[in-house]
């Protein structure tokens, strides 16, 4: 079919991606980002008290080790958010291509003050009734946490300007690694104050005496902590103005689309109705249309593969951290612990990684985004992540042996910068971008729904299979897995398919969202040049 002439872009939209870095755009950053924050925060503290629930809530009598969760319990409390923000990430991505971002921001935002609240007072007569309550709570925290993916990704994409929109989505996401560091600090602080306070022999010495009625109070206030940030935010995501996109492109109300971004940009833009409704006619073609297929089919392939892909290892290393660092000595046994002192050193452990592997990571990704592109920054990501991991494992014995796991250390943090100066950020931005504004926040909420399915495939699947494969040796409960070298080589095996999996994805930088997504085309075009693979 001959190729039309693109449509002109609409001024308001223009005005956007022409727009200088203004004091907006880092008002934007903070409102996202913040509820970013309060999302890594949330996700990643419950593996800072996994243990300590262990040894509250299933003590055993005699027991020459700590009280820990059963299997199953134990894949709950670690997964079920996930599943609540898979499930969040589709409604929310669908409601807010329907109702419009800003709307559906809030709603979000409460969902997680109140659940982050109600996680930490999960009362209960029994053990399973606590367990039951928190896994209730933590499974809706997820439900509104999995809604700011799609809708922090899409409002800021098309709040930004084209030259710099990959730093400036990159910089909401990056709150994530201060997000994770934070849980570490205020695991720390918490434990250390209590430990302080409440003195107990080890477990060794004194198996009840080590966990003391107090430590009870520890895990809620650090779960409860999340909902701080997020509270704070509420009141500016509301003041926020509807992004101009939306407005026009899906709601096309092209009068009050200029209205909105002439406050914002402080300058007169002309309202284009006609233009809106030649844009709107030429671009009518539903999710499910062979249309959609022809268009994005392969994009949608490729961001949610790679998504996929990615959170199958990255959160495995993330929730986990605690058991690889035990395996190979780096924090002592918990039988020669207390409590609090073992939740001190895991947040201590996590806290060090996350301050030199993973929040760096983000903020390189931010700094060279727009200067070496998306496609680029996932092939090398995923390339050094599948290389480091090859070198934890292949040499894995060396590793833990005494006096080498600084060298595993630092080679396990490697794996953390390139994780998040790599596929962890790029797979957020790119779902964000390439798609049109009437299926862009749909489109990202399946491509971050798939990979939370890979998340709980990672935070399921590695519990067990990081089990020593002597069933003697295996934690107390749990079958006899492949141990952690064998499930490090699994890991290195999905970095290695995500990268193939990239070709699929296209390259946005540079481009403004309707060039990419072929918005401003006619109904004849061909997306053939919307589907080229950068090489």
């Amino acid at each position: 079919m001959a190729q039309q002439q693109p449509q002109p872009q609409l001024q308001v939209l223009n005005a956007l991606d022409v727009a200088k870095t203004q004091w907006y755009h880092f008002t934007a950053i903070i409102i996202a980002g913040m509820g970013f924050f309060t999302d890594a925060y949330d996700l990643f503290c419950i593996s800072l008290v996994t243990k300590l629930l262990g040894r509250i809530y299933y003590h055993i009598d005699g027991s020459p080790t700590p009280g820990s969760l059963p299997p199953s319990v134990s894949a709950a409390v670690n997964g079920v958010a996930f599943c609540g923000t898979l499930s969040g990430q589709l409604f929310f991505g669908w409601l807010g291509d329907k109702m419009g971002r800003k709307r559906v921001y809030g709603m979000t935002l409460m969902i997680m003050v109140l659940c982050s609240i109600a996680s930490g007072l999960s009362f209960g007569r029994s053990a399973s009734g606590v367990m039951a309550t928190l896994c209730f709570f933590r499974f809706w925290l997820g439900f509104g946490i999995g809604g700011d993916y799609p809708l922090s990704a899409t409002i800021m994409s098309e709040y930004a300007n084209k030259k710099t929109r990959g730093a400036f989505i990159a910089a909401v996401f990056a709150m994530q690694g201060l997000g994770i560091l934070a849980g570490g600090m205020v695991a720390i602080i918490v434990s250390a104050s209590f430990k302080n306070r409440f003195q107990a022999p080890p477990y060794s010495v004194d198996s009840v005496g080590s966990t003391v009625p107090q430590a009870d109070y520890v895990w809620r206030i650090i779960l409860m902590f999340g909902a701080l940030p997020a509270a704070l935010t509420y009141y500016s995501r509301m003041k926020m103005p509807e992004t101009a996109r939306y407005t026009a492109l899906v709601a096309k109300n092209a009068k009050q689309a200029a209205a909105d971004m002439s406050k914002v940009l402080q300058t007169e833009i002309e309202e284009e109705q006609g233009k809106v409704e030649q844009i709107a006619s030429s671009n009518t073609f539903g999710l499910f249309s062979s249309e959609f297929v022809r268009r994005h089919g392969m994009h949608l392939l490729g961001t949610t593969t790679t998504w996929f892909l990615l959170d199958i290892a990255f959160y495995s290393q993330n929730l986990f951290q605690k058991d690889i660092f035990s395996a190979i000595g780096w924090i002592p046994k918990a039988a020669t612990m207390n409590a609090l002192e073992e939740v001190y050193r895991i947040a201590r452990a996590q806290t060090l990684i996350a301050l030199c592997g993973t929040v760096p990571g983000y903020w390189f990704t931010v700094a060279l985004i727009d200067v070496i592109g998306r496609f680029t920054i996932q092939i090398l990501g995923f390339a050094m992540m599948t290389v480091f991991m090859l070198g934890l494992a292949i040499p894995y014995h060396h590793w833990t042996t005494p006096g080498n796991q600084i060298g595993f250390v630092v080679m396990y943090g490697f794996t953390f910068f390139f994780a998040n100066f790599g596929p962890n950020s790029t797979t957020f931005i790119v779902p964000a971008e390439i798609f049109p504004a009437r299926l862009r926040s749909t489109c990202h909420g399946i491509s971050a729904a798939t990979g939370k399915l890979g998340a709980i495939i990672g935070s399921f699947g590695f519990l067990y299979l990081a089990q020593n494969p002597n069933p003697a040796k295996a934690d107390h409960g749990y079958p006899a897995g492949i141990g952690v070298r064998n499930s490090l080589f699994l890991l290195a095996g999905c970095n290695l398919l995500g990268l193939l999996c990239t070709f699929f994805v296209p390259e946005s930088k540079g481009k403004s969202l309707e060039e990419i997504s072929g918005e401003n085309e006619g109904k004849d075009d061909i997306a053939g040049d919307n589907q080229t693979v950068p090489v």
